[in-house]
């Protein structure tokens, strides 16, 4: 009985790490380039760091549309990503 507690835990944990992979989100106002870069799909180091270089010119984002100013990201990228992004304390 305990294995088959233990082998139906397993699965369900399993089958939740999908969802809670997506579930996370990252802080485009406070977050490193390595981290942005680490939690995006399809942003890699060298738009991690244009997003940042944006925010160290212009400041925190006020809006999650704003990436759009930002060189490599287009529209299809930020509707990709945008569940996973979040603006922290401005």
């Amino acid at each position: 009985m305990k294995k088959i507690i233990r082998v139906l835990f397993i699965t369900v944990a399993l089958l939740m790490m999908p969802a809670i992979a997506t579930a996370s989100s990252v802080d485009i106002n406070h977050a490193n380039a390595e981290a942005i870069s680490t939690a995006l799909k399809g942003i890699g180091d060298k738009k991690a760091q244009a997003i940042i270089d944006y925010r160290n010119e212009h400041g925190a984002f006020q809006t999650v549309d704003e990436l759009l100013n930002v060189p490599g990201i287009g529209e299809k990228t930020l509707q990709r990503l945008r569940h996973q992004l979040s603006l922290g304390d401005k």
